[in-house]
């Protein structure tokens, strides 16, 4: 593991560092498949820096509102240091809420827009999983085979690799289904990679120590996978001109 890059001195956390430039990477991904689906691409790649940084900025202050009572004698500390301190859910959620406000705001349709924005995210959700594997973080359950990691002093199964992987055939599935040869309707690309990732992250994460848990014990990422991975495959299902309906509420 590599929690800190020493420049002499100067000790600098890597996670932050990998954060942006996943942030950096997911943007380009995005620029890419937007020229690869024959689309404007400025303003597929403002609504993703929109994203983003409603994100980044969400995640925070929903963590100081949850923690209050550690910033109300330190304002200060609200801005600084930003090296930890972020809630994912609430930047998840605000962050979500910004690209669709956006993408209503500039009348982008639903489905070629979730194509393009796909690759971006699957890509910073890799950078997550590098982050937390430079880090130490979000590690696996112990295990005595060969491909296992040690870490903490023990072996471990590897799972922020394990979920790179789940990225890496993601991405691998929306590039063939935007190929000339299999490309389909629109949002065909984006529930494949959505189900092939909700479906890899549904089995690496049995094997991942820090998830959390309900109160009965369920891993509550396999019951979001799980959701997404059903999901995914029944629109999937639907014929073309359902998911077109949908879209247009008609």
């Amino acid at each position: 593991m590599l929690p800190y890059l020493n420049l002499g001195p100067i000790g600098l956390p890597t996670a932050p560092l990998v954060y942006l430039f996943g942030m950096w990477l997911a943007l380009y991904a995005v620029d890419r498949a937007a020229r690869r689906q024959g689309q404007e691409p400025e303003p597929l790649y403002a609504l993703a820096s929109a994203a983003l940084l409603a994100g980044f900025v969400g995640a925070r202050l929903t963590f100081v509102l949850v923690h209050w009572s550690s910033f109300d004698d330190n304002l200060l500390g609200i801005i600084w240091p930003l090296t930890s301190g972020y809630s994912a859910g609430g930047g998840v959620l605000i962050g979500a809420a910004t690209a669709f406000f956006y993408g209503r705001w500039r009348r982008l349709s639903l489905w070629p827009t979730l194509d393009v924005l796909v690759p971006g995210l699957i890509v910073f959700l890799m950078a997550v999983s590098l982050a937390d594997f430079l880090g130490g973080a979000g590690y696996g359950s112990l295990t005595s085979m060969p491909w296992g990691i040690n870490q903490f002093g023990v072996r471990r199964h590897a799972v922020q690799l394990y979920e790179m992987g789940a990225g890496l055939a993601a991405l691998g599935a929306w590039w063939t289904a935007t190929s000339p040869r299999y490309r389909g309707a629109n949002g065909r690309p984006f529930l494949l990679a959505v189900v092939v990732y909700s479906a890899g992250r549904l089995f690496v994460d049995a094997f991942k120590e820090t998830t959390p848990l309900t109160t009965s014990g369920i891993h509550v990422v396999q019951v979001v996978a799980l959701v997404l991975t059903l999901l995914g495959l029944v629109m999937l299902a639907r014929p073309v001109e359902e998911r077109a309906a949908s879209q247009t509420g008609e």
